[in-house]
């Protein structure tokens, strides 16, 4: 199953499809079969990614697969695209009010791009005035950046204060 599917496969699918009694036995047959290929030292190995099981082909080797399969380079994603991207994915669900609140400047072109490029979704609708749409990464993101799940992003360090502005709370400063 690993081998034919371009998507990653859930455990649910799995079990199912391989007429499994429950998800932690399809768990331990992944981890078996990554065992062998690893010991044998195989080209591709097992990664839990998007909500999922896929079957990778191991970095050192990509080039060599791209070039065979003569697949189009990736498609590059600009800075403000990359930095929208960025904020949704560490702040949603977001409205775009609120990543241009971040950005400073207007978002709307790079939210269009990536909702093309399925990295992000709308999930919903505020109940401020309006109801402007909230946005949230994708499966597809998760793939992208060799996530199994949101909560593997990197933490961000808070920025540093500025030279000479000191943090009035905690000096006891006017409030």
């Amino acid at each position: 199953m690993l081998f034919v599917s371009r998507e990653p496969v859930s455990i649910r699918r799995l079990v199912k499809l391989a007429g499994l009694p429950d998800g932690s036995r399809a768990r331990a047959l992944l981890r078996d079969l990554q065992q062998v290929h690893d010991a044998e030292g195989a080209a591709f190995r097992i990664e839990q990614i998007g909500g999922g099981f896929q079957l990778l082909t191991r970095s050192p080797l990509g080039p060599w697969v791209r070039r065979l399969l003569a697949s189009p380079a990736e498609t590059r994603i600009s800075a403000a695209a990359l930095e929208t991207l960025a904020i949704i994915a560490y702040r949603q669900p977001v409205t775009r009010a609120d990543v241009e609140a971040i950005r400073g400047v207007g978002s709307e072109e790079m939210l269009r791009q990536l909702l093309d490029r399925d990295l992000v979704a709308v999930g919903g609708r505020t109940e401020d005035l309006g109801r402007p749409n909230v946005y949230l990464t994708t499966r597809r993101f998760l793939r992208a950046f060799g996530l199994a799940r949101i909560e593997d992003l990197p933490a961000i360090a808070p920025p540093a204060p500025l030279a000479g502005s000191g943090d009035l709370r905690a000096t006891g400063g006017a409030g």
